[in-house]
């Protein structure tokens, strides 16, 4: 043979290997699993809501929110991560009503545009997230949002004799200087994924529907969390429903926080 034909066979047969490389990188890429994309998101239902507050609670417990003594200079300086607020009728005879009111996790979030260290970001499953340690405590954020859902700590938390005995310790406590919010109970998520990933499975809808502490807390099941990208989550389903509302949804900011209108009758 040749030394042209030598070559000629040589070149066919690594360019036929490399298709079948080629061929055979496609087939295993087709076959590995894709990464789900998640969006974090709560429905609270007003139907079921009967203003008891026990999400209040179990959310100030839960994260370690501290409670300053009220007098008149700190009146206006009290945390709450979970508030309940007023909120008149909308429609003629209607009657009013009680909203859990966590902060709205915005697609949008104008928090997140004004941060001038990054300290307030969005992370890749919709969660508005917060680096204490980062915050300069500039509450530019607290101006941007409209919902009013940050807070500053204007004084160093503290908590005296066996009050310390009563912390979260999967929860870090925040210092004075810096502003704090709601976290969808990150904590707890971050927990579950460990532990399903040692199981080698995927997340259960019925593990996440009551997972954030207000959830889990709400003795009439109003609250209901999951993944509003996954069209059979029961956080998704509600999500559909033509009772779905958001609030201040004419400014662009997409909360990822949903209620659904009351509809029964007194």
């Amino acid at each position: 043979m040749s030394r042209r034909n030598v070559l000629t066979h040589g070149l066919a047969s690594i360019a036929g290997l490399t298709g079948t490389l080629a061929g055979s990188k496609t087939a295993l890429a087709s076959l590995a699993p894709r990464k789900q994309h998640r969006r974090w998101g709560m429905v609270i239902d007003l139907d079921r809501c009967t203003a008891c507050g026990a999400c209040v609670v179990a959310c100030r417990q839960e994260n370690n929110v501290p409670t300053i003594q009220s007098t008149q200079d700190t009146r206006a300086a009290q945390i709450e991560w979970m508030s309940q607020v007023w909120r008149e009728p909308t429609e003629r005879g209607g009657t009013p009503e009680m909203l859990p009111f966590p902060c709205q996790h915005c697609q949008n979030a104008p928090c997140v545009k004004v941060c001038p260290v990054g300290a307030t970001y969005k992370d890749d499953e919709g969660v508005t997230a917060q680096i204490w340690d980062r915050c300069i405590g500039c509450r530019y954020c607290m101006v941007a949002c409209p919902y009013a859902r940050r807070f500053f700590n204007w004084v160093e938390p503290s908590w005296e004799g066996s009050l310390v005995q009563l912390l979260n310790p999967d929860v870090g406590t925040r210092p004075g200087g810096v502003v704090e919010k709601c976290t969808f109970c990150q904590h707890r998520l971050q927990d579950l994924k460990e532990r399903a990933a040692v199981e080698g499975r995927a997340l259960l809808d019925s593990e996440l529907q009551r997972l954030p502490a207000c959830a889990s807390a709400c003795p009439a099941r109003a609250i209901t969390f999951g993944d509003l990208e996954d069209p059979s989550s029961t956080a998704s389903e509600q999500a559909r429903s033509p009772r779905v509302f958001r609030l201040l949804g004419d400014l662009g900011t997409e909360p990822n926080v949903l209620y659904l209108k009351r509809d029964r009758r007194l």
